[in-house]
């Protein structure tokens, strides 16, 4: 199964087991399905809680936030990542905040979820990965979806159990991905950290203990994943990879426990490098005591996402930038 059949298979899984899931967003009832395929037979099968809506991003996550105050568990799709940010005040102002202003007495259980990245020439408004712009809101859990082991699973838990709003972030990449479970890669022993929304840690099967760590989300995970193997294969540099799920609020004891052996970190991220996802995590780990550390950043260039592919790819971090920026790391100390 590929992320597409398995978030698609997830989203009527969560209609069918609980009437007070619905589902909103532009184009979403068949035969379009959405601009990405998700929601492909959801308005067939659910016609009454399938709602498709006017172009207003703000609209819509403020309809979705009244719903959820009503008990409802709405699931708002945002066409495309890069139009989130017209619908931030929603988000942040209220969705975020209202369980607070109301002393507890309401919970918003709302789920926005949204295709992010670039890689496929849509040019600079269509290819944007914007989500470091809402890591850490407070009262807002945002989450990265990446092809490992259950993202229909992850979806799931949102939609049904969260009690507070929760971003899904999507790689457009992600969907045409096969699921990879631990255990389905020959190459590599995938070890799964914490329950909920998991982490990641993964290292070439029978390679020599790493001496450099590797922190990634999203579909920069399959990246730095390709990078592993060729570090490991043409280089006899070993890493070790772990890939977090929940961006924010972020546990990094999976990342602090692989540091405190290679003292060796590179963050990876689509987003572009200043003050992003990378830089917090890179900060944390300096701020955790467990020594000293040496630390590079992987990230994309600080310019619009080109539409020409030549120039989105140089602009964008591949497997080659990972490779060369572990290379110099292991060299260091």
């Amino acid at each position: 199964m590929n992320v597409l059949r398995a978030i698609n298979s997830a989203l009527h899984d969560c209609l069918e087991q609980n009437e007070d899931v619905y589902f909103l967003g532009e184009d979403v009832l068949d035969p379009y399905g959405g601009a990405f395929k998700v929601a492909q037979g959801l308005s067939t099968a659910f016609p009454e809680r399938v709602i498709t809506t006017p172009v207003s991003e703000a609209g819509i996550v403020g309809v979705g936030t009244g719903m959820a105050l009503r008990g409802l568990r709405p699931v708002v799709e945002i066409m495309f990542g890069d139009f989130l940010l017209l619908a931030a005040d929603q988000l942040v102002n209220h969705a975020a905040k209202l369980r607070w202003m109301a002393n507890d007495q309401v919970r918003v259980p709302l789920v926005v979820r949204t295709p992010m990245g670039g890689r496929r020439g849509y040019g600079p408004t269509h290819s944007q990965s914007l989500e470091k712009h809402l890591l850490g809101a407070p009262g807002l859990t945002v989450v990265a979806l990446s092809s490992l082991d259950d993202p229909g699973g992850i979806v799931k838990r949102a939609v049904l159990e969260d009690q507070d709003p929760v971003l899904l972030v999507e790689h457009k990449l992600l969907y045409a991905q096969d699921v990879l479970t631990p255990g389905g890669d020959h190459d590599l022993a995938v070890d799964r950290w914490g329950t909920g929304y998991p982490a990641y840690r993964m290292r070439v099967r029978g390679a020599p203990a790493p001496n450099l760590t590797i922190a990634t989300y999203g579909y920069m995970a399959d990246l730095a994943r390709q990078a592993l193997l060729a570090l490991a294969y043409e280089h006899e540099v070993f890493a070790e990879l772990v890939v977090f799920t929940q961006l924010s609020p972020v546990d990094l004891a999976p990342l602090f426990e692989s540091l405190k052996a290679t003292k060796r970190l590179i963050t990876a991220e689509e987003g572009t490098l200043s003050l992003g996802w990378g830089a917090e995590v890179a900060a944390r780990s300096l701020e955790s005591g467990i020594g000293e550390l040496h630390l590079r950043r992987v990230a994309a260039r600080e310019i619009p996402v080109p539409a020409a592919g030549a120039l989105e790819t140089a602009m964008l971090p591949q497997v080659d930038d990972l490779v060369s920026a572990a290379i110099e790391l292991s060299r260091r100390g």
